[in-house]
């Protein structure tokens, strides 16, 4: 099989694992970086990050695979093993990993940590990083080959693939356009440090201003995530801190100890969709493809699903940037990407209001819901595994 040079724009924790996963088939990859981390670093700092994900089976597997999650084992992880929904004063939704004869449900991870110990593979592997600031300038393709123009620093390669997030570079100056709207409300994410044991259930009520969210991290660390209007988040976001904390005490259902507040964050909700995942011998994994709704913590999910499914169409070519089969990539992954935003988008909008008799509704379905064993089973399964059979 040719060697192909593959480079990989966005070193985040879907674009690394892109560059591990393709390296490991015998590609011969180039990260290229606007801000280069250090990974010993990071794995061995006492700093708690406040971004977080709610990492399902699925991605576990693949982080092993690629090598990461054995490191991630040695830091700080929190398992969880239920996960419930429910409406304020109504039914609630249980899932719990037992039922379907599960240790866990997933992890809850920081951000930095998974990044860090995906760039702890590259050595092994071979994988270059280039720390570039400079804004992409040009895209210009040939038949067998496509290159990146930053000013005059050009860079060739068989194949790019777009890691660069939601506001993608490399997709604009491609010309893919994208579909989607920004939501009504923006959300807060905080960061506490609780006076409690290891939590081992994460939950979210849903709320007439929006849903708010539990999320526990390894203790004594957890996360709160807090859907409200831009103008009463941005005003929290001003508040001192114990003026903050009275506005959360207010709005969440009671917590399992007391809590110090350390950081906290207010981020624009925005769902897109880009309306092709490849232009030439450009492709688009993760944000730069799809951003969905944060509601259960499924974007990185979606975007490790991206890269599994990239690797196995690739696998077994001797060029990696032939249309038909970048086209074969996104076959896979669009219906995929597309359910799940659906999913997202209705229990935000189906929960997050005050209509008297959708709260009927609301609570007759979670009722029911949670007593028909194995449908609410089948959700679960999908959920944690990322796939429908």
């Amino acid at each position: 099989m040719k060697k192909n040079k593959v480079i990989v724009v966005g070193g985040g924790m879907v674009g690394a694992a892109t560059a591990v996963k393709l390296a490991q088939q015998g590609r011969d990859v180039t990260i290229i970086e606007k801000h280069l981390i250090d990974a010993d670093d990071i794995l061995s700092s006492d700093k708690v990050d406040i971004r977080i994900s709610a990492i399902n089976r699925f991605s576990e597997n693949l982080l092993d695979e690629l090598g990461a999650m054995p490191l991630l084992r040695q830091n700080r992880i929190a398992p969880y093993q239920q996960l419930e929904a429910y409406q304020q004063q109504g039914e609630n939704l249980l899932f719990d990993c037992h039922d379907i004869g599960e240790t866990h449900l997933g992890h809850l991870i920081e951000n930095s940590l998974i990044q860090a110990s995906l760039w702890q593979q590259f050595s092994q592997y071979g994988i270059e990083v280039i720390e570039q600031t400079t804004p992409v300038t040009a895209i210009s393709q040939e038949s067998d080959s496509i290159t990146l123009h930053y000013g005059d620093t050009q860079y060739t390669a068989d194949l790019v693939v777009a890691a660069d997030g939601g506001q993608s570079q490399l997709r604009s100056k491609a010309g893919l356009g994208v579909t989607g709207w920004q939501y009504g409300q923006h959300c807060m994410g905080v960061l506490i440090k609780l006076d409690a044991p290891q939590q081992v259930k994460t939950w979210q009520q849903f709320t007439p201003t929006g849903p708010v969210a539990f999320l526990p991290m390894q203790a004594p660390y957890a996360n709160l995530i807090c859907y409200h209007n831009a103008s009463v988040l941005n005003r929290w976001n001003k508040l001192p801190t114990e003026q903050l904390k009275a506005q959360l005490i207010a709005h969440f259902p009671e917590l399992p100890g007391e809590f110090e507040l350390l950081e906290h964050a207010v981020f624009p909700l925005a769902r897109q969709h880009a309306n092709d995942y490849s232009q030439g011998r450009l492709v688009l994994v993760g944000d730069s493809a799809h951003t969905i709704n944060p509601l259960a913590g499924q974007g990185v999910n979606l975007g490790f699903q991206d890269v599994v499914a990239l690797a196995e169409v690739l696998a077994g070519h001797d060029d990696v940037g032939q249309h038909a089969v970048l086209k074969q990539y996104e076959k896979k992954r669009r219906r995929a990407n597309l359910l799940m935003m659906s999913m997202m988008d209705a229990c935000y909008f189906g929960f997050s209001n005050e209509l008297q008799p959708l709260s009927w509704a609301r609570s007759k379905f979670l009722k029911l819901a949670n007593n028909i064993g194995p449908a609410k089973n089948w959700v679960l399964k999908y959920a944690i595994s990322g796939t429908l059979s």
